[in-house]
């Protein structure tokens, strides 16, 4: 049996299992033994940084979680379960901590979901935007109006989008090139689409969301070498956001069918081709 194992090997694996609650003790000493196949105190304490003294409360706490056997010979011989079975309880840990999780967030939430939001709200980051986009989609019961650049009009948006669809929300979508918007039609059939005001790739615009036109979220590119999204939102009808920009997409929706292939819109009977103010 060697104990010539290099004490880098495994190092990631030591990180996650730290991140996953075992000390990082505990953690070195069940890769050491996955290396070793099995092994005494002794040969754990000499591939390791663990003291020797520190090995044996290690495989005890190891064994209580059912990661380590241990062999009563003289010295003691350990040896590691397998791979999947540690993977697989800390999996059926993780499971059961997100069940309570969710219920004991549950508790905590407003009485009424929906009541109107105050002010206006910041988002930072391209994935805290996009999980904001797809709950306001998730809860959105009539209309569905989705303004965005290619990029961000991701396959779990285009999913989400659907199933708010099918769940009875009419679905308006914008700023997508021919080949999107084959996919669109292909997995949300009844989605309407249509030109935006302007160039999204003359802009810093990111996307622009309205749900039941009463929830409303606008976010910005930086131009930066790694692009950075930053998006603000509001809701509720007497929202200054919702009240300035409903204004705005409102317009847009009603008059489609005004504006020509260069974006152009044709004026109304009265000369009027501008949005209303809000």
């Amino acid at each position: 049996m060697s104990a010539d194992v290099p004490e880098d090997i495994g190092s990631e694996a030591i990180e996650r299992l730290q991140k996953l609650g075992l000390t990082e003790y505990n953690a070195r000493i069940y890769v050491a033994l996955l290396r070793l196949g099995s092994g005494t105190a002794r040969e754990i304490a000499e591939t390791t940084s663990v003291p020797r003294t520190r090995v044996y409360d290690g495989v005890e706490t190891l064994e209580e979680r059912g990661f380590v056997d241990v062999g009563h010979a003289s010295p003691k011989v350990f040896r590691p379960v397998s791979r999947e079975t540690v993977v697989g309880q800390f999996q059926a840990e993780y499971d059961e901590t997100l069940r309570d999780l969710s219920e004991e967030l549950s508790t905590l939430e407003p009485a009424d979901p929906r009541h109107e939001q105050t002010g206006v709200w910041t988002v930072s980051n391209s994935k805290a935007v996009t999980d904001r986009v797809l709950e306001f989609v998730e809860e959105a019961g009539e209309e569905v109006v989705y303004m965005s650049v290619e990029e961000l009009l991701t396959d779990g948006i285009i999913d989400a989008l659907a199933a708010a669809n099918e769940g009875g929300a009419a679905i308006q979508i914008a700023g997508v090139s021919p080949a999107t918007r084959d996919r669109i039609e292909t997995a949300i059939p009844a989605a309407e689409t249509f030109e935006t005001l302007w160039e999204w790739s003359d802009t810093t615009a990111g996307r622009l969301l309205m749900v039941d036109r009463d929830t409303i979220l606008i976010s910005v590119l930086t131009n930066d070498d790694v692009p950075e999204e930053t998006a603000i939102w509001g809701s509720g009808s007497y929202n200054s956001l919702v009240v300035v920009l409903k204004a705005v997409f409102t317009w847009r929706i009603n008059h489609a069918h005004r504006f020509e292939d260069s974006g152009s819109v044709t004026d109304d009977a009265d000369g009027s081709s501008s949005p209303p103010e809000a």
